[in-house]
């Protein structure tokens, strides 16, 4: 059976480093790349399309930064990819709306993403979707399994691993250890430049209702003491670490 799967990809900063004056971040220069959940996302998503056939779509928010991202899942079999413009906010209320207005508009069985993000890391967005489709979540799966409309998938949880099943349409985030992400190769890197990609702008109001107080890093200061008896040295961290 053919799947119509979308896949939520995320551009995230490669390097971020620390201005020592202010102690903001500084992100001048700085290269983006793919976030590595959002790779096994990828994965996974051409992996079922290969399987059982059917259509990929890649997802992306970012400006020409992101284009060099969305072009990377390209090449690591998806489709086609949509990059939706002019949202640099980080706010997962309003991911989730412009990504389900989107899906609203199409026909799809599945929605993959990681199930959080190296940046913010609120591991919002899967439930968030999940609520505003009315559709079923599989969150966190390390195993995931498809037979015509249904859906099985492990999932890690914090003490043990629960097995669980669901009809389709659903959106599924996967762990990390669903899958080992493949290295596109150049022919495939050439390819994906003739992938159709499109340039969306999202339509929606962005609520202004909190805003960042400050995002600064904390100052670390090293006190350089040395001791020469090993022993009581030994002592004095242990006393810090258990402070």
């Amino acid at each position: 059976m053919n799947y119509n799967i979308f896949v939520l990809i995320k551009a995230v900063i490669d390097d971020v480093r620390i201005d020592q004056k202010t102690g903001e971040p500084s992100v001048a220069g700085s290269k983006y790349k793919m976030d590595d959940i959002s790779r096994n996302a990828v994965e996974e998503a051409v992996r079922i399309k290969e399987k059982h056939g059917g259509k990929s779509t890649g997802i992306i928010f970012g400006d020409d930064y992101a284009s060099l991202v969305i072009k990377e899942a390209l090449a690591m079999g998806l489709d086609e990819g949509i990059m939706i413009k002019g949202y640099r906010e980080n706010d997962p209320r309003v991911t989730a709306q412009v990504i389900s207005k989107k899906l609203h508009e199409t026909a799809w069985d599945i929605v993959l993403m990681g199930y959080s993000s190296a940046d913010s890391y609120t591991a919002q967005l899967p439930a968030r979707i999940a609520r505003l489709l009315d559709r079923p979540l599989m969150g966190n799966a390390i195993k995931l399994e498809l037979n015509e409309r249904n859906a099985r998938a492990t999932l890690e949880l914090e003490d043990f691993n629960a097995l669980v099943e669901s009809e389709l349409p659903l959106i599924v985030s996967v762990a990390q250890e669903i899958n080992v992400p493949r290295i596109p190769t150049l022919l495939q890197i050439m390819a994906a430049s003739r992938k159709p990609l499109k340039v969306e702008s999202p339509t929606i109001t962005y609520p202004d209702d909190y805003k960042v107080m400050n995002n600064i890093a904390p100052r670390s200061v090293r006190k350089r003491i040395i001791y020469e008896d090993i022993a009581k040295g030994i002592d004095e961290i242990s006393k810090v670490l258990k402070s």
